[in-house]
């Protein structure tokens, strides 16, 4: 019913569709109605239709009867449209009115009883039975109204005389004509009505016809003549036309020349508003008799209408099968050919035309979607009307593709290496891991971490840790590169879709070396105990090799290159030391003048930087011979109380041994010598006493001591000759040559040995 206020019940459209209302809410239901305005508004929350304004039957409807409003509801996902009719009640809400308060009628004296004259009608915006129902008339005693029906269903009101008039009795009457309306309860409207008795004259004015039929095109310009000129039949030629009746549209729509009776436009003319125009025309002479007739005007259509098009469209998944994307609307006010439409699309997208409801169209999805080759589509809807000429309109809609987690993080490279300085301080940035998701939105959020390593004893969650969000890398404690070169983990980016997908990398972090071991000499031990002398002979040759530093460090590249050199000497210039072996060697020769007892502090140096260093010290005794022990350097001698009972029965016990064994190789020889010789005197023969021979020394090419048959001893005890150096000959060469000599010197020696 219109008038009804804003925010009444309609009707439950999700019951009357067979929906729930939480479907509705979720498919994003909403109402368009034909002119797209909100007349209608829908609760999704209960289904139910509810006004959004007052309806005004007429303003929207007008004269239509029904009046019937269409509207559609509209459901996404999947794409939907269902159409409605609202049918909106006449209520009687205006009352009849009269064009005039007052209408002056001109009838002659002898008009015969029965004669009808028409009248002005009244007009009533509503419809049905609240439109003008019936006329009446007061008083009545001469004439009596009677209402005519038309094929259009309009009641237009006749003035019928009852009885003959005479002028000389009654010059004038007035009467009320009221119009009823049949609305409950009626309203009505009234206006008067003056008649003129006039003598007897001419023949009244008569139209060729009472109903004239005109079509006019409604792009027919302002001016245009609409209907010809009357033809009166009378003989009394001054006649004048004018609107009988005339409503605001018509007044301001035609004019009629009153003398020529001609009807001309005086404004464009719209059939999609107005198809249909009836004029009322009066022609009256000059006597006063009138005539009437009525001109109805057919507008004609032409394509003046540009084909209309709406739309809804909703974002799409990328592996989406062939669903509706967009749902659209096309109207075209003409009529005929002129109002039906064809509709399309470019041929080079993925998406296909499909025809819906009655100038419904949805666009379907026809092919593969990847949101990461094209995230969005342009589509150009094009509508052309049959009309002549063809008139269209282009309508561009934007199809959003959504994102569908189909790709994992991809890290920027398969495996990351990573240098990090030993000795680092704790919490240090090493470096940093980065993968890229082509998705979008939380599907491309990568989150990192720390994957388990494939050793489990490897503390890898106490050496590093990565920070989730940026794949920044950090030591968590200082790494030494002696205990641990090198560190091999994976690491894993994970998005945050639905279902998440993850990728891995891996990751090498390389110790760098860093100077912090100072280098460590293995021989001569420096333990603190009593040192082992070294025993040069002062016949050796210049580059003799006195003894070997050996040194080694912990670190590596150049902070582990080594260097030596002779930091203090007794007697300078008499030894040197190579920079790269560490060898001690004599530098020149020895004399009866140099020192028996020498010094040497060695220093052992690495390349690192800032170098570090360590120092050994050496004892060197030169001696004439080994046929004597000889006593160690007094400094070298050890506290008897510091003395270690253990030391002593291990170095006792080589002693023994060693004793034991170079007896056995004397008595081997002597008794060899006793065979080979004639005499059982040769069998007592000593080798006198006193040192060796100072051309026994092997003065080789690397001017060192032969060692075949050489054993050192170190004893501790208390007196200072509590260490001696036992030295086994050198057999045979050197034997040989020592008796060969003596033989030549002393004739009865050589006769004895029997050589």
């Amino acid at each position: 019913m219109e008038e009804t206020e804003s925010g009444n019940f309609v009707a439950n459209l999700a019951k009357d569709l067979g929906l729930g209302a939480e479907e509705l809410a979720a498919r994003g239901a909403r109402v368009v109605s034909e002119d797209n305005q909100p007349r209608l508004q829908l609760d999704l929350l209960t289904g139910d239709l509810i006004l959004n304004e007052k309806l005004d039957r007429e303003e929207m409807c007008g004269p239509t009867d029904p009046c019937v409003m269409h509207f559609q509801l509209l459901l996404k996902k999947p794409m939907g449209v269902f159409r409605a009719e609202l049918q909106v009640r006449d209520r009687n809400d205006h009352s009849p009115e009269f064009p005039e308060v007052e209408m002056t009628l001109k009838i002659l004296e002898n008009s015969s009883p029965g004669t009808v004259f028409p009248l002005k009608k009244a007009q009533d915006l509503d419809v049905g039975n609240n439109n003008i129902q019936n006329y009446n008339i007061s008083p009545h005693s001469h004439f009596h109204v009677y209402t005519r029906n038309r094929g259009s269903g309009k009641k237009y009101p006749e003035l019928v005389l009852d009885e003959e008039l005479d002028r000389e009795e009654q010059a004038e009457f007035r009467l009320t004509l009221t119009a009823l309306d049949g609305g409950f309860p009626p309203r009505s409207g009234t206006t008067q009505v003056r008649i003129l008795v006039l003598d007897i004259n001419d023949n009244a004015p008569e139209f060729e016809q009472t109903l004239y039929q005109v079509q006019v095109p409604e792009n027919s310009p302002v001016g245009s003549q609409v209907s010809a000129r009357d033809l009166d039949t009378g003989t009394n030629g001054e006649i004048s036309y004018s609107l009988f009746y005339s409503s605001q549209e018509i007044s301001t729509t035609f004019e009629l020349n009153s003398l020529s009776g001609e009807v001309r436009l005086i404004k464009k003319l719209d059939f999609e508003s107005i198809s249909s125009y009836e004029l009322d025309i009066d022609a009256s002479d000059g006597g006063g008799l009138s005539g009437k007739c009525s001109v109805s005007i057919e507008v004609v259509d032409i394509n003046d209408n540009s084909p209309e098009l709406s739309s809804l469209t909703s974002p799409i998944l990328e592996n989406s099968p062939k669903i509706e994307v967009a749902l659209f609307r096309i109207r075209d006010r003409d009529s005929g050919d002129k109002g039906r439409m064809t509709c399309s699309i470019q041929v080079d997208l993925p998406f296909l035309l499909k025809p819906s409801a009655e100038n419904f169209y949805t666009l379907v999805i026809n092919g593969a979607l990847d949101r990461e080759s094209q995230s969005e589509y342009n589509v150009t809807i094009t509508v052309t009307d049959l009309g002549t000429p063809r008139l269209k309109t282009q309508h561009n809609i934007t199809v959003m593709i959504s994102d569908v987690n189909d790709n994992a993080p991809a890290f920027t490279q398969t495996s990351y290496t990573l240098f990090v300085r030993e000795n680092n301080s704790p919490a240090l940035h090493i470096g940093s891991v980065s993968a890229t998701d082509t998705d979008a939105g939380a599907n491309a959020q990568a989150t990192y971490s720390l994957l388990l390593p494939h050793d489990p004893h490897l503390p890898l969650a106490s050496l590093v840790s990565i920070k989730a969000d940026n794949g920044q890398l950090f030591a968590l404690r200082a790494l030494d590169y002696e205990a641990l070169q090198a560190l091999e983990f994976r690491v894993g980016a994970t998005d945050r879709g639905s279902p998440a997908l993850s990728s891995q990398a891996l990751v090498r972090v390389l110790a760098l070396d860093a100077n912090d071991n100072a280098p460590f000499v293995l021989y001569p031990l420096q333990n603190g105990s009593a040192p082992c002398t070294e025993l040069v002979l002062r016949a050796a040759e210049p580059g003799y090799l006195v003894s070997k530093v050996v040194a080694v460090d912990g670190d590596s590249g150049q902070n582990a290159w080594l260097s030596y050199q002779l930091l203090r000497a007794t007697e300078p210039g008499l030894f040197g030391v190579w920079a790269h072996n560490g060898e001690v060697r004599t530098a020149r020769l020895l004399s009866e003048r140099d020192a028996a007892k020498h010094r040497l502090v060695v220093l052992v140096k690495d390349n690192g930087e800032p170098p570090l260093s360590a120092s050994v010290t050496l004892h060197v005794l030169l001696v004439d011979g080994f046929s004597q022990p000889y006593l160690p350097l007094p400094e070298a001698a050890a506290d008897p109380a510091q003395a270690d009972s253990l030391t002593v029965y291990l170095v006792i016990a080589l002693a023994s041994v060693s004793s034991l064994f170079l007896i056995s190789v004397l008595a081997f020889i002597a008794v060899r010598l006793c065979r080979g010789g004639r005499a059982g005197s040769l069998c007592g023969y000593l080798v006198p006493e006193g040192h060796f021979p100072g051309h026994l020394v092997d003065i080789g090419g690397t001017g060192t001591l032969s060692h075949s048959y050489q054993c050192e001893v170190c004893l501790t005890g208390d007196s200072e000759s509590n260490e001696f150096k036992f030295l086994k000959p050198i057999f045979p060469n050197v034997l040989g040559h020592e008796l060969e000599r003596n033989s030549e010197g002393n004739p009865t020696v050589q006769n004895s040995l029997g050589i």
